[in-house]
């Protein structure tokens, strides 16, 4: 095959990678760009005056909203969403990847980069740690700066037996001080081991729990991984408020409340 055939296959080749159909009000092109479970990114286009608008129609971060529990980004990941969407000179606008072709302009290029950019954001997903005691921490810290509660990390406290602890988090709300234990793990078995422990750190530092400037004792369990029993709440609950980092709001709540 000589290099002009090369080039004659591949521009014919191309072009078959794509597929416009009616959608609705829309045109959609279907792209051969995939999400990372394998579904393919498409593309939707409207003729809007002079100018067809282009955009994903906020499929993309809909995807990601579906490969995880937790309703928000962390600022890294919005940072990284920005930093997609500069590179590829595309517009998030509530959500949506958008870009213009405006009179003169070619539309491939600008369906190129919406689908580029699509295929960026998507890559995030990679970004969604496994589901370590240290990656939870992180994203509860990333939560406590969004939610502008001032804490400290792993401050060591003396308990009354003489042992020192470290809770993951002291958080100073205007209200009052709380002291967090983030609880995570992927194994049923090592749930219970994790709950003993963090119930003795509890009861042994139980003298910050009491007084003018008590502490507020909180158990954050990461329910993302379903390996918690009824037990395990309820034994947690004698000596602590428990909290579920499927629900960030209301553990925002119980951190501010006097």
């Amino acid at each position: 095959m000589s290099q002009i055939d090369i080039c004659e296959e591949f521009s014919g080749g191309l072009s078959k990678l794509f597929t416009c159909s009616q959608h609705g009000e829309y045109q959609r092109i279907r792209t051969p760009y995939l999400y990372p479970d394998g579904d393919n990114i498409d593309v939707f286009c409207k003729t809007q005056g002079q100018v067809v608008l282009v955009s994903d129609l906020g499929e993309t971060t809909r995807w990601l909203r579906m490969q995880t529990i937790s309703p928000r980004r962390s600022p890294k990941q919005k940072a990284l969403i920005e930093d997609a969407c500069q590179t590829h000179g595309v517009e998030f606008y509530k959500g949506m990847l958008l870009a213009r072709c405006k009179p003169g302009d070619a539309l491939a290029p600008v369906v190129f980069r919406v689908a580029q950019a699509a295929l960026r954001v998507s890559d995030l997903w990679f970004t969604f740690r496994t589901r370590s005691v240290e990656s939870v921490a992180d994203e509860v810290a990333d939560f406590l700066t969004e939610r502008e509660l001032r804490f400290e990390r792993g401050e060591k406290l003396a308990g009354r037996s003489g042992k020192v602890w470290i809770p993951d988090f002291h958080v100073r709300a205007p209200n009052r001080s709380s002291l967090v234990y983030v609880m995570c793990t992927g194994s049923r078995s090592a749930a219970r081991a994790i709950v003993n422990q963090v119930h003795t750190a509890w009861y042994d530092l139980n003298h910050l729990a009491a007084g003018p400037e008590a502490l507020r004792f909180v158990s954050l369990f990461d329910d993302t991984a379903d390996v918690w029993s009824n037990e395990d709440f309820r034994l947690a609950e004698q000596l602590s408020t428990v909290s579920r980092w499927s629900q960030p709001d209301e553990f925002a709540d119980v951190l501010q409340v006097a």
